[in-house]
C-alpha cells in the first residue's frame, strides 16, 4: 500500500470578506505552517484568492478554488475560468453538492470541470455523496458509485485528483457519519478508482467532509481508505481548523 499524505482542506464557502479573510488566514498561518506531515488548503471566495495567496506565498498552506468553469473564455457571466485561477491555487474544488442542488451542476458538468482543472496544472478536489433519502432507501453505496464515476468520464490525471465524500446529509447539520459510516462510503470511492484506474487506487486520497470537527477527527483518521478532511464551518475558526491539522498530522 502506498502511503497517501493526509489533507485538510477547508472550504470558506460564501463567507468572510477580504479583511477578514486575509485575517483567518494570518490566524492559521500562525498556528499551522510549521507543522509537518500533512497538506493544508483554504478555499476562500474568489474576491480573497489575490490577497489570500499573498499572505500564504512561500508558506506551507496551499490555496484553493471553490469553483472554475470548464469554458476557457467567452460569454459565459460570472464564471470564472482556468486561466483567470492562474498562479493563484493549486487546486480547485468541483461538484460540491451545493452546487450540484443550486446551480443545477450535473456529474457531466463535474467531469469537464475535472479534466479542466487538471489539465490546466490543477489538483482537482472532487466531491460527490448522497442525500439523507438515498441514505434512507439503503442505497447509498449503489448511488455514490455511480456518481463519482460518472464524474470521472474522461479522466485520467490520477495524479492530479483528491476525492471528497460529503453526505448531503451531514453537511452543516452538526449530524457528522459516523466513523464505520464513512469508512463505508469512502471504501466505496476507492473501489470506483480502482475499477478506473487501477494503478492509482492506493495512491488517490480519499477525504471525509460532513460536520467536522475536532471533537470526532481522530476517529474519521483512524479508518483505513479516510485520508483527511474537507471542512466547512471549523474552517473558518483558525483555532479550530489548526486542531484539525494537528490531529491530521500525528494520525
Amino acid at each position: 500500500m502506498t502511503d497517501r499524505t493526509p489533507v485538510i482542506a477547508g472550504n470558506w464557502k460564501m463567507n468572510t470578506d477580504v479583511e477578514s479573510g486575509t485575517k483567518l488566514v494570518e490566524e492559521i498561518l500562525a498556528l499551522s505552517d510549521s507543522v509537518s506531515g500533512v497538506e493544508k488548503i483554504v478555499c476562500p471566495p474568489f474576491i480573497s484568492l489575490t490577497s489570500v495567496s499573498k499572505v500564504l506565498a512561500g508558506s506551507s498552506v496551499r490555496v484553493g478554488a471553490q469553483n472554475v468553469s470548464a469554458k476557457d473564455n467567452g460569454a459565459y457571466t460570472g464564471e470564472v475560468s482556468t486561466s483567470m485561477l492562474n498562479g493563484l491555487v493549486s487546486h480547485v474544488i468541483v461538484g460540491h453538492s451545493e452546487r450540484r442542488a443550486m446551480s443545477s451542476e450535473t456529474s457531466s458538468d463535474v467531469a469537464a470541470k475535472a479534466i479542466a482543472a487538471v489539465e490546466a496544472g490543477f489538483v482537482a478536489i472532487l466531491c460527490i455523496g448522497e442525500d439523507l433519502g438515498v441514505r434512507k432507501s439503503g442505497e447509498a453505496a449503489v448511488f455514490v458509485s455511480a456518481q463519482l464515476e460518472e464524474s470521472l468520464t474522461g479522466f485520467s490525471r490520477w495524479d492530479s485528483l483528491i476525492v471528497a465524500y460529503e453526505p448531503v446529509w451531514a453537511i452543516g447539520t452538526g449530524e457528522a457519519a459516523t466513523s464505520d459510516q464513512a469508512q463505508e462510503m469512502t471504501a466505496v470511492c476507492r473501489y470506483v478508482v480502482r475499477k478506473l484506474a487501477p494503478d492509482a487506487a492506493d495512491s488517490v486520497r480519499v477525504l471525509y467532509g460532513g460536520s467536522v470537527n475536532s471533537g470526532n477527527i481522530a476517529e474519521l483518521m483512524a479508518q483505513p481508505d479516510i485520508d483527511g478532511a474537507l471542512v466547512g464551518g471549523a474552517s473558518l475558526k483558525a483555532d479550530e481548523f489548526s486542531k484539525l491539522i494537528a490531529a491530521a498530522s500525528s494520525n
